[in-house]
C-alpha cells in the first residue's frame, strides 16, 4: 500500500517567501508523489498542469505502468504472462476481485456471464429505432445507459454491486454484436450457453440462421489475447472519466457509459482505426512506406505516423510485442496474405533502426497491429472502438469499484486559473 514517509518531504518556496512543507507518498514500485492536498487550504495556491501530464488523481492497487521500462502489470502480473496462460474472464476477475480466482470460483463467475448474457426483449426496440449508418459507438453507449432502467436497484448504494458488474460484462459483448448486425442488416444473434464469453461473442458477431458457425481456436484464442492487452492500463483519459463521473454518485452503468464516449474520441480509442487509415493510404499511392517515413521525419505533406509511440511508453509497447507474433497466426490460420502486414513490418524494422524514430522513442504501440488482426477476424473498422470498449470494460468496472469503495473518495472538483475579463458594467441592450 502506498502511504506517506514522515522521513521524506517537499519544500515549496512561495512568491511572498513563504514555506510550505509537503508530504510525500511512495508506491509500492517506489514511485514518489508530492501530495498537494491540503497545498490550497495552507497557501492559497493551487497547481497548474494542463492534460494531467504530471497530476496523480488516486492512488490505486490495480495497474502498474513504468513507460521507460516497457512494464505493464494487472495486480502485480505482468502482462506478458497473463496473455499466455490466462483468459479474459480469469483476468477480469482479477482485474475487479484483486485475486486469480479458484477453480470453483472462476467456474462460478463463466456460469454468471452464461446466465446474464440476455439482454430484455423490449430492448431490441432500441436497436430497431437506429438508422443503418449509427456509429456502433452510438449505439453502444446508448443501450449501456439504458441498463440502468431495466436495473433500477442500480441507484441504490446497497444494491448487490457483484450482480450488476457481471451483468455489465456479459451483456456488452452482447450489445457490441447486436449494434454490428443491426449496422449490416442481418438478424440478431443470440448468445449460445454452450460457449465461453470469446466464443460467444465470436458466434453472434458472425453466425447466421442459415449456417452453422463453428468458433475457430485460434480466433478464439486471439481475442482472448487482445481483450486482455486492452483490459486495463491505469489512469487514462476513459478510465479517469469513469472515476470522475462515478465519484458524483452516479450508478455503475451511466459511469461506465461515460468511459465509452470518453474512448470514442479519435486521440483515445479510435487510434487502431487511425493505423489501418494510414497503411491503406500507403498501399493506395504505390506502396512505398519508405517515402512515407520519409515524409514524416521531413514534416512533409502534414504525414503523421500512427500506431508509433506512446504518451506514457518511452520502449517498446510490450503489448506490441505479443500482437505482432499474434498477428502472423491469425493470418496463416485464415490463409490471408494481407499486404497492409507486409507495410507494418517494413514500417517497423525502418523505424526500429531509424536514429530519428529512436531519439523520440517512437516504438511501435498496441495500437499498431491490433487493427490488422481484428481486419483479418472480419471485423470491420468502424467497430475497432467497440471492440477496446469490449476489452476495456473489466478495467473500468474495477477502477468504479475501487473509487467506491475508498472511504475518502470525494467528488471530482478539478481547479482552474480564470483568464477572462474582470468585472464589468451591465449596459443595456440600447446602450451598447
Amino acid at each position: 500500500m502506498a502511504g506517506s514517509d514522515p522521513k521524506l518531504t517537499a519544500k515549496l518556496v512561495l512568491p511572498d517567501s513563504k514555506e510550505v512543507v509537503l508530504p510525500v507518498i511512495v508506491g509500492t514500485e517506489d514511485e514518489h508523489a508530492i501530495d498537494i492536498r491540503n497545498l490550497r487550504q495552507d497557501s492559497g495556491y493551487i497547481t497548474l498542469d494542463n492534460g494531467y501530464m504530471n497530476t496523480g488523481s488516486t492512488t490505486s492497487a490495480i495497474t502498474y505502468l513504468d513507460g521507460e521500462q516497457g512494464i505493464l502489470h494487472y495486480r502485480g502480473y505482468p502482462i506478458e504472462e497473463l496473455a499466455e496462460k490466462s483468459s479474459f474472464v480469469e483476468t477480469s476477475y482479477l482485474l475487479i476481485k484483486g485475486e486469480l480466482p479458484t477453480i470453483s470460483e472462476r467456474e462460478a463467475f463463466g456460469d454468471m456471464l452464461t446466465r446474464h448474457s440476455l439482454i430484455h426483449e423490449d430492448m431490441h426496440q432500441f436497436f430497431a429505432g437506429y438508422p443503418p449508418t449509427s456509429h456502433p459507438m452510438a449505439v453502444l453507449s446508448a443501450m449501456v445507459t439504458s441498463l440502468s432502467a431495466y436495473y433500477p436497484d442500480c441507484l441504490d448504494r446497497q444494491a448487490p454491486v457483484d450482480l450488476h458488474i457481471t451483468r455489465l460484462l456479459s451483456k456488452v459483448r452482447t450489445i457490441a454484436a447486436f449494434s454490428y448486425k443491426k449496422s449490416i442488416g442481418q438478424p440478431l444473434i443470440y448468445p449460445k450457453n454452450s460457449l465461453n464469453y470469446c466464443g460467444n461473442f465470436l458466434h453472434m458477431m458472425f453466425a447466421v440462421p442459415s449456417e452453422d458457425y463453428e468458433v475457430s481456436p485460434v480466433l478464439e484464442k486471439a481475442l482472448n489475447q487482445l481483450l486482455i492487452l486492452h483490459a486495463d492500463h491505469e489512469q487514462n483519459c476513459s478510465t479517469s472519466t469513469v472515476r470522475i463521473v462515478g465519484s458524483s454518485g452516479a450508478n455503475v452503468y451511466a459511469a461506465i457509459a461515460a468511459g465509452i464516449l470518453a474512448l470514442w474520441g479519435p486521440l483515445h480509442g479510435g487510434a487502431n482505426q487511425a493505423v489501418i487509415e494510414m497503411l491503406e493510404e500507403i498501399r493506395a499511392s504505390g506502396g512505398d512506406f519508405k517515402k512515407f517515413l520519409d515524409d514524416v521525419k521531413n514534416k512533409r505533406d502534414n504525414r503523421r505516423l500512427m500506431g508509433f509511440g506512446h504518451r506514457v511508453y518511452k520502449n517498446y509497447d510490450p503489448r506490441a510485442k505479443i500482437l505482432k507474433k499474434m498477428c502472423d497466426e491469425v493470418l496463416a490460420h485464415l490463409g490471408i496474405k494481407d499486404p497492409l502486414l507486409d507495410l507494418a513490418k517494413g514500417m517497423e524494422e525502418i523505424a526500429l533502426r531509424d536514429d530519428y524514430f529512436v531519439s523520440k522513442k517512437l516504438y511501435p504501440n498496441v495500437d499498431f497491429y491490433s487493427g490488422i488482426i481484428y481486419r483479418a477476424m472480419g471485423i470491420p473498422t468502424n467497430m475497432f472502438t467497440v471492440m477496446f470498449a469490449l476489452g476495456r470494460l473489466p478495467g473500468w468496472i474495477a477502477h468504479w469499484k475501487e473509487m467506491v469503495d475508498d472511504k475518502e473518495t470525494k467528488i471530482g472538483r478539478p481547479r482552474q486559473i480564470y483568464t477572462g475579463q474582470r468585472v464589468r458594467k451591465y449596459m443595456p441592450i440600447e446602450q451598447r
